[in-house]
């Protein structure tokens, strides 16, 4: 088990997705950016390393304007050495990474333009991985996306466009179970039906399940990754006091993942904080991991 947090680190004071309004876009402008952005990654990943953190979600804001029309810029090319020198450090290391397009990356919209996009974004996010020269092992995660008032034909849809998606996409691409539309259930037979891993978030599953354990629904879940896909990715999160249902915590509770680590004691998995905090987080987990035979520190 390796424990890690997404994105942001919190502690170092800098950010790896700075970026710009599409008004001001250049060429020039993109290799600013990405620099300093590819710099500032290099420094979390330094960060992680030195403190057991050895999974770590890469941002999507990464390269500016990647998948969008407007962006002409070979980034692949000119920065392909800066992507290779940060992929050697995350074998060094022994580090992990994942990335996870936003909210609007759909594959099974019904609306063509949306599916176009979000394939080009997908397209994108395999490129940041192969780049840095990582094993399938590195995933990027999707919804399933909408229900479109029929979510029996929305799952078809999705079924077919996965089919569709060229092998550099489709190799690293895992589903994850949400809190409203799909459950662990609908995921699992996504899985049957295409061969999609699925991604097991355990604070979704709390809000939003049919009746399965959570001990069942990981297991469930690390049954459709194989040797290839490496261990199951779960992420992790609590409610947060006083919230919204589904509001993620802004620090961890520490009696509630002690006891998320007892009822998964079954299964293996490398586990993503989603955790307001971020890399303060990550601390305190692992130090309560440490007594987990799983735990990789």
């Amino acid at each position: 088990m390796k424990i890690g947090y997404p994105c942001i680190n919190r502690s170092i004071g800098c950010s790896s997705g700075k970026t710009f309004r599409l008004k001001s876009y250049s060429d020039s402008r993109v290799a600013e950016i990405l620099e300093m952005n590819l710099l500032c990654l290099k420094r979390i990943l330094e960060y992680n390393a030195a403190h057991s953190i050895r999974f770590f979600r890469v941002t999507s804001d990464l390269v500016p304007f990647a998948s969008h029309p407007v962006c002409r810029y070979p980034w692949q090319e000119k920065f392909a050495s800066a992507f290779s020198e940060i992929g050697s450090f995350i074998h060094k290391e022994g580090i992990r990474v994942s990335m996870h397009p936003d909210q609007f990356t759909l594959i099974n919209s019904p609306d063509q333009g949306v599916h176009e996009r979000s394939v080009a974004e997908l397209k994108y996010h395999a490129e940041v991985l192969d780049l840095m020269g990582l094993d399938t092992s590195a995933k990027i995660q999707v919804h399933v996306g909408g229900v479109y008032g029929d979510r029996s034909a929305a799952m078809e849809r999705f079924i077919a466009r996965y089919l569709e998606l060229d092998s550099k996409i489709k190799r690293r691409l895992v589903v994850e179970n949400d809190d409203r539309l799909y459950g662990i259930d609908h995921c699992m037979e996504l899985h049957r039906r295409c061969g999609v891993p699925v991604l097991f978030d355990s604070f979704h599953h709390i809000v939003f399940n049919s009746g399965e354990t959570v001990a069942d629904a990981v297991s469930m879940a690390a049954s459709t990754w194989d040797n290839n896909d490496g261990l199951l990715m779960t992420d992790y999160s609590s409610q947060k006091p006083g919230g919204r249902s589904g509001s993620h915590a802004e620090s961890i509770d520490l009696e509630d993942f002690t006891g998320f680590l007892a009822l998964s004691s079954g299964t293996d998995f490398d586990l993503m904080l989603e955790i307001k905090d971020k890399e303060q987080s990550a601390a305190m987990a692992i130090e309560i991991a440490r007594t987990d035979p799983r735990f990789i520190g």
